[in-house]
């Protein structure tokens, strides 16, 4: 099945490529973090994708240490903010500033002009702050002062909240969150696996600086560039699209769902499926993975009915339940 990708063939070995890359990057990474697949997963995905990831749990789950792995394994570069009220817009944007010796105004630029950026408890920063990261994350590019400037590529914006905390904090309005093409609730690790954690640390096998040294690289940003496009073009036939609008259509009429997912989630829900066939090998979607990154796609985007939140439902769980009813027609 070969197509043309920007004047290039995708062939199935372009997306071999994409599987084989996937393999290395988790085998790196599990050379310093243990277990967090499923997050290792959604960020190449985020990546594929040129997709916001939002990261909903516990502190302490190595967010922070993935994204930095990632960043070096993709040849970027990587920033971190710390969500707390006082950060402004221009902490986290740039600000222009005035050069005397030029004559002109010159960009600082902050932290969003990087291909990594990680919002660490993003609902501490107070709602201005948190709109001024929309148009990074939809668009790629931001405006300060009536500039507008573009954002490097690749590029991904990641954050992280913390449902358990309370004080001080500003929850994400919908509008915000459905920016976010994904979402992944992160817990603690089982027992075995904090064992091991204690056994590496034991044997001095977690030295961060070590083990960034010893990093090489898997990707150059043009050839990540290249791999995102030829995501792009992995082929959907016209009964997987039909699946896709059938799940969302569903979300739409639940009875305890009172406001569904967005045409937005509809495209995130089709890119994300994409995404999961490369990395599996394949140069087509099927059923299962539009089923894989539903979960992720979908239970940020809806808000229940107060009733079904009286009865202990959860988003996720009334997303599992829609996969099981809408069959592929």
């Amino acid at each position: 099945m070969d197509r043309e990708v920007d004047g290039m063939d995708m062939t199935e070995e372009s997306v071999k490529q994409i599987s084989d890359t996937y393999a290395e990057i988790l085998k790196a990474a599990q050379h310093y973090v243990v277990g967090n697949e499923p997050l290792i997963k959604m960020t190449v995905i985020g990546i594929l994708t040129e997709g916001a990831v939002l990261l909903e749990g516990v502190p302490g789950t190595a967010k922070t240490t993935i994204a930095k792995i990632m960043a070096n394994l993709l040849s970027s570069s990587f920033r971190r903010v710390q969500g707390a009220v006082d950060v402004q817009p221009a902490d986290i944007l740039g600000v222009r500033i005035f050069s005397p010796e030029t004559g002109t105004f010159v960009l600082q630029k902050g932290p969003v002009f990087s291909n990594f950026l990680l919002v660490d408890e993003i609902n501490r920063l107070t709602p201005k702050t948190q709109s001024a990261l929309l148009e990074a994350m939809s668009e790629h590019q931001v405006t300060i002062d009536g500039e507008t400037y573009p954002l490097p590529k690749p590029y991904i914006v990641m954050a992280t909240q913390n449902p358990y905390e309370f004080e001080g904090t500003f929850s994400l309005v919908e509008a915000q969150r459905d920016r976010f093409m994904f979402s992944l609730p992160l817990s603690y690790l089982e027992a075995d696996d904090e064992l091991e954690i204690l056994r590496r640390d034991q044997a001095g096998r977690l030295q961060w600086a070590e083990y960034e040294a010893s990093l090489t690289p898997l990707l150059t940003p043009q050839e990540t560039a290249r791999m995102i496009r030829v995501v792009r073009q992995i082929h959907t036939s016209d009964a997987i699209l039909r699946y896709i609008a059938d799940i969302v259509d569903a979300t739409r009429n639940h009875g305890d769902i009172q406001l569904g997912a967005s045409s937005r989630g509809s495209l995130a829900l089709l890119r994300g499926a994409k995404a999961h066939a490369a990395l599996q090998g394949r140069t087509y979607v099927i059923p299962d993975d539009v089923k894989a990154v539903a979960p992720a796609v979908l239970s940020h985007r809806l808000i229940l009915e107060r009733e079904a939140l009286i009865g202990d439902v959860t988003t996720s769980g009334v997303v599992r339940e829609i996969l099981q009813i809408v069959e592929v027609s």
